[in-house]
């Protein structure tokens, strides 16, 4: 049995299928927090969070990793870990530093870090030849303008340093751009109380669909599972509307992007990881959009379980552990899986869905959950405001998109606006 510290964790599907992943396997977790009402709040009516499951809750200012570190050297000293481990973005470059002090299986911190930081990582994919778009670091207004001019409208307009598609924008001329400019400055701290970094990152528009490769990295060597397809809408932004595993590619395409993913993670230097590299299919070839140096959000590791067998969150605990993790596919009667998102048009308090009665027992469904009338809705701007998800199966083909897509367009929601 092993003993894991998860500091911090994402309060979404993972911050449940991590501990169960864990319990699963035969170990056990202590979590360490700055603020446990941040997930109590997120709890099931009527159930405790899984997060509190834990071996020890602990709190500790998380955000404060220089003060973190010999915190934990004495939790290790009586407690006794056998590896570091969180879900949540924010947290991962401190959990890369924890193992590193305590001697623990984890990536290198400085690639950790690079990979969390999106100017970091364009910087490192460039100097290796990594194909990616043409991009600059703007520092200011004046800098952001004069590089928006050089590279060509229209362009995207990216925090270095946020998740979740957040104030990722298209911008296609210097309004546009100033809009989005002011909008991102006047979001000086994320969500967890971190002081964010003024750069932002411009990138050329890429024209193509859009794939993540989904690895599991060990021993010096990334291991693909499988490439996931994604679906985009929400113009200006990029909001992530549903994902198929695996994506409907060709094999010549399904290389390409795997391999290109590979260079990414080598370049980068990342190893003991499950990562998750989104890829451009341009007419030139795969570019590298971000890395993401933990597993999939967005229930893509349960897409991949469905269809493989393979469960990510379990090889994310084994790398964490220093063990080698089971990536066997097995025979699970499905060919391919698919999530659909049901995203708000306006803001308001949720009267309805409309066509939902029954929607859990139709065929191919794997999961339905939306959200009860009575929600406040906010107007889409982000993966953050989703009003649900369907996920259904196709157990001979890749029909599994369409599936969802005819659930999804029976779905009406009801929204009071203000």
């Amino acid at each position: 049995m092993g003993h894991l510290l998860m500091i911090e964790s994402w309060v979404g599907s993972m911050s449940r299928l991590l501990p169960r992943a864990v319990r699963e396997s035969g170990h056990e977790f202590t979590f360490l927090t700055r603020d446990l009402h941040h997930y109590l709040r997120s709890a099931p009516e009527g159930a405790s969070h899984p997060l509190l499951g834990a071996r020890n809750v602990l709190t500790w200012d998380t955000n404060d990793t220089q003060g973190l570190l010999p915190r934990v050297e004495r939790l290790h000293a009586a407690l006794g870990f056998d590896g570091v481990i969180t879900s949540c973005d924010y947290y991962l470059p401190a959990v890369a530093e924890v193992a590193a002090r305590l001697g623990l299986p984890g990536a290198p911190p400085g690639a950790v870090a690079d990979a969390c930081r999106k100017d970091a990582t364009r910087r490192v994919l460039h100097a290796a030849g990594v194909p990616g778009p043409r991009f600059a670091v703007c520092t200011d207004w004046a800098q952001a303008a004069e590089a928006a001019r050089e590279i060509g409208y229209p362009l995207v307009i990216k925090p270095v340093d946020l998740c979740a598609g957040m104030f990722v924008r298209r911008v296609d001329d210097e309004g546009d751009l100033s809009r989005a400019y002011r909008a991102l400055a006047d979001f000086p701290v994320n969500a967890r109380g971190q002081r964010r970094a003024p750069q932002v990152l411009l990138e050329e528009l890429l024209e193509g669909p859009e794939v993540s490769v989904e690895t599991v990295s060990f021993d010096g060597k990334s291991h693909v599972v499988g490439v996931t397809d994604k679906s985009v809408g929400g113009a200006p932004a990029f909001i992530e509307t549903g994902h198929m595993f695996p994506a409907a590619l060709d094999a010549e395409a399904t290389t390409a992007a795997a391999s290109t993913a590979q260079d990414a993670l080598a370049a980068l230097g990342l190893d003991h990881v499950v990562a998750h590299t989104e890829i451009k299919l341009t007419a030139h070839g795969p570019r590298v959009v971000e890395v993401n140096p933990r597993p999939a959000g967005n229930r893509i590791t349960e897409l991949v379980r469905h269809v493989t067998g393979i469960d990510l969150a379990a090889a994310f605990v084994d790398v964490a552990l220093g063990n080698t993790p089971d990536l066997a596919a097995r025979d699970t009667g499905l060919e391919s899986a698919a999530i659909g998102f049901l995203v708000p048009e306006a803001a308001g308090v949720l009267e309805a869905v409309e066509g939902a009665d029954g929607l859990a027992g139709r065929p191919g469904v794997l999961e339905a959950q939306l959200a009860e009338p009575g929600a406040t809705v906010k107007a889409a701007g982000s993966n953050n405001e989703y009003l649900g998800h369907v996920m259904a199966a196709d157990a001979t083909g890749s029909g599994a998109r369409a599936r969802v897509e005819e659930l999804l367009g029976a779905l009406r929601p009801r929204v009071a606006t203000r």
